[in-house]
C-alpha cells in the first residue's frame, strides 16, 4: 500500500459507514430561513434555460455524450430543483455515440433553447457534428420526440413572436437571426445582426420580448465571462448593448454568465445564470434581476450575490434535494444516472439479479476512456470546505473473466479508478491514475467495498484547462473487504475541468474487458454521503 503523496488526507466517511448523519441543507441551497446560498445546485448543470408554465419552472442543462442526457429539471422557487426528464434517452446518429472506434467527449448536445408554445415543450439544440436537433412534448415529464433538423444553429435562442412567426438567433462572435417554419427549417438567409466588440466569444444568445423591445441575453464566455443584453424595437436591429453582470471578485460567482431571464408569477424578475466552478463542472447561479431604464441589471450594486432572499413565488415550497444514492431495488434507472455515450442495452441489468445492478463486459478495449455501458453520476459539491463527496459501492466480482476490470472511477481527463483485476486467475485490487497503475494487491474472496473521495473547496486552487482558479480538485480511494475497515490505496488524483471532455468530473461504476468478453459484475448499491477533511501532515 501506498502513502497518499505530499498530503496524508483523513477522511471521516459518516452516513453510510456510522449513524452519524451531516445535515442535508450542506449541499442543498436553500438555507431553510428564508434565504438561499449560491450556487443554487453545486453540479455540474451548465448553460441554462429556464422557463415558467403555470406555477412551475423548468430547466435544461447541457449534458453532451451522456445519455440518457439533455437533463430537464423542474421546481416551484427556482431554488429546490427536482428532475423532471432526460429527454434524449439515446442518440443513434453517429457510431461514434457509441464508442465505436470514434467518440464525442467534449462534443455532443450543446447549450439548448427551452420554449413552451401553444401547448407544447420545444428543445433546441445543436451537436458540433451532426447539426441541429428538435424535441417536443406536451408534457415535460412524459417521452420527448426528436427530430434531426436541416439547419443546425449555434447556441440557438428559440423564439416564438407575438404573431405566431418563428425566429432563432445563433452564432459565435456575430450574431445572426433566422426565421424558421413550423417544423423549424430556415425560410430567410441568416441575418447579420450583432457583432461583439467587447471581446470574441460573443455566444449564448436567448430572445425575448418584453414591453415592446426584443432583447438578446448573451455573454462572453469564458472563465472570466460577461453577461450583455441587447435591445432593439424590431428583431433584426439596430440593437443597443449594455453590460448587465461583469463579476471579477473571486469567488463562488466569479466570471458568472450565460442564461436566461426569468419573471416570476408576483412580478420579479431573476436570472440563472452559471459559473466556470473547477473540476466538478459549471454551476447553475441564481441571481435578482433590476430593470434600470430599460435594462435587465443583474445582482445587487454590480456584483453578483452569494446568499439572498428567495423569489416569491406566492408560497413557501419544502426543501429537496436531488437523489445520488441508489439501492438498484427498481426496475428503472434512478434519473441522476446516465451513460458515458450511448449503452449497449443488453450488456446492463436491473432485473437479472434483482436489487442489483450487473455490468457486463462489451467489447475489448485497453482504457477507461474507451469502455462501454460506463455508468455514471454528477458529483455534487457540499456548502462546506471541510467536506468532502464521498461515493462508495459494494460489488460482486465473483464472475469476472481474464483480463476484466471493474469498479468505481473519478472520470474526466485526467481520470483514475480503484477496482478488480482479473490476472492470471487471480483477482487483484488496483488504483490507476490517468492509465498508470500506481497500486496493486491481490485479495480472496468474490465482494469487496469501493470507495472514492472527492474534495472540493473554495479556499484552495483547481484547475480550469491547466489555469489556476478558486476551488480544489482532488480525489483519493479507498477499499474494504468488510465494509468496516477502509484501506487507502494508490495517490491522489489531481482533478481537473478540461476542454476535451468538457463536463464535470463524475463519480462512475464500470466493466470492461482486455482479453475476453463474457464476464459480469454486480453492484449492490452506491451511496454517497459527506466526509469531514483533516489535514494530519506533510
Amino acid at each position: 500500500m501506498k502513502i497518499l503523496s505530499k498530503v496524508i488526507l483523513t477522511i471521516m466517511i459518516l452516513s453510510f459507514f456510522t449513524s452519524i448523519n451531516l445535515n442535508a441543507q450542506k449541499m442543498q441551497s436553500d438555507n431553510g430561513d428564508g434565504t438561499y446560498t449560491n450556487p443554487v445546485i453545486a453540479s455540474d448543470f451548465p448553460d441554462p434555460d429556464v422557463i415558467l408554465v403555470d406555477d412551475t419552472y423548468y430547466m435544461v442543462n447541457t449534458t453532451m455524450f451522456i445519455f440518457p442526457g439533455v437533463t430537464v429539471l423542474k421546481s416551484k422557487d427556482l431554488v429546490n430543483w427536482e428532475y423532471c426528464s432526460n429527454a434524449v434517452q439515446r442518440f443513434d446518429f453517429s457510431r461514434c455515440y457509441n464508442l465505436d472506434c470514434c467518440s464525442r467527449y467534449g462534443h455532443g448536445q450543446w447549450a439548448t433553447s427551452l420554449k413552451y408554445y401553444n401547448g407544447r415543450f420545444y428543445l433546441l439544440f445543436i451537436t458540433l457534428d451532426e447539426g441541429g436537433f428538435i424535441c417536443s412534448a406536451t408534457k415535460p415529464e412524459g417521452r420527448w420526440k426528436i427530430t434531426r433538423l436541416p439547419k443546425g444553429f449555434y447556441d440557438p435562442g428559440l423564439f416564438f413572436d407575438d404573431d405566431g412567426r418563428i425566429y432563432v438567433a445563433h452564432g459565435y462572435s456575430e450574431i445572426h437571426m433566422t426565421e424558421l417554419d413550423k417544423n423549424f427549417a430556415p425560410i430567410t438567409e441568416d441575418s447579420l445582426i450583432i457583432k461583439g466588440d467587447i471581446r470574441r466569444g460573443l455566444e449564448g444568445t436567448h430572445v425575448y420580448k418584453i414591453n415592446g423591445y426584443y432583447y438578446l441575453y448573451c455573454t462572453y464566455g469564458g472563465l472570466d465571462g460577461i453577461q450583455v443584453a441587447f435591445r432593439s424595437k424590431n428583431i433584426y436591429g439596430p440593437y443597443e448593448e449594455k453590460v448587465v453582470m461583469s463579476e471579477e471578485t473571486h469567488g463562488p460567482n466569479f466570471g458568472i454568465h450565460q442564461g436566461a431571464l426569468i419573471k416570476t408569477q408576483t412580478g420579479e424578475w431573476w436570472t440563472m445564470l452559471f459559473v466556470d466552478s473547477g473540476p466538478f463542472g459549471r454551476f447553475p447561479s441564481l441571481q435578482p434581476v433590476t430593470w434600470v431604464d430599460g435594462w435587465p441589471m443583474v445582482g445587487i450594486d454590480g456584483h453578483a450575490v452569494v446568499k439572498y432572499k428567495k423569489p416569491n413565488v406566492g408560497k413557501v415550497y419544502p426543501i429537496k434535494v436531488l437523489p445520488t444514492s441508489d439501492e438498484f431495488e427498481t426496475k428503472t434507472l434512478g434519473m441522476q444516472w446516465g451513460w458515458n455515450h450511448n449503452p449497449e442495452p443488453t450488456k446492463w441489468s436491473l432485473t437479472e439479479n434483482p436489487g442489483y445492478l450487473r455490468l457486463k463486459t462489451v467489447k475489448i478495449v485497453d482504457s477507461l476512456q474507451k469502455a462501454r455501458n460506463t455508468f455514471t453520476q454528477r458529483i455534487i459539491a457540499y456548502y462546506s470546505d471541510s467536506l468532502a463527496s464521498i461515493a462508495a459501492t459494494k460489488m460482486d466480482f465473483g464472475k469476472m473473466k481474464e483480463g476484466d476490470v471493474a469498479g468505481l472511477a473519478v472520470f474526466q481527463d485526467p481520470y483514475a479508478f480503484i477496482g478488480i483485476k482479473k490476472v492470471n486467475g487471480k483477482n487483484f485490487i488496483i488504483m490507476v491514475n490517468n492509465g498508470k497503475t500506481i497500486d496493486s494487491s491481490a485479495v480472496e474472496g468474490s465482494t469487496i467495498y469501493l470507495s472514492a473521495s472527492a474534495i472540493y473547496g473554495s479556499g484552495a486552487a483547481h484547475y480550469f484547462d491547466g489555469k489556476a482558479a478558486p476551488g480544489t480538485g482532488t480525489a483519493s480511494f479507498s477499499y474494504s473487504l468488510d465494509n468496516q475497515s477502509f484501506v487507502n490505496i494508490g495517490d491522489v488524483l489531481n482533478m481537473r475541468f478540461n476542454l476535451k471532455i468538457f463536463t464535470g468530473n463524475k463519480f462512475c461504476l464500470f466493466n470492461f474487458p482486455t482479453k475476453e468478453t463474457g464476464g459480469y459484475v454486480d453492484f449492490d448499491w452506491f451511496r454517497t454521503s459527506a466526509g469531514l477533511i483533516t489535514s494530519t501532515g506533510k
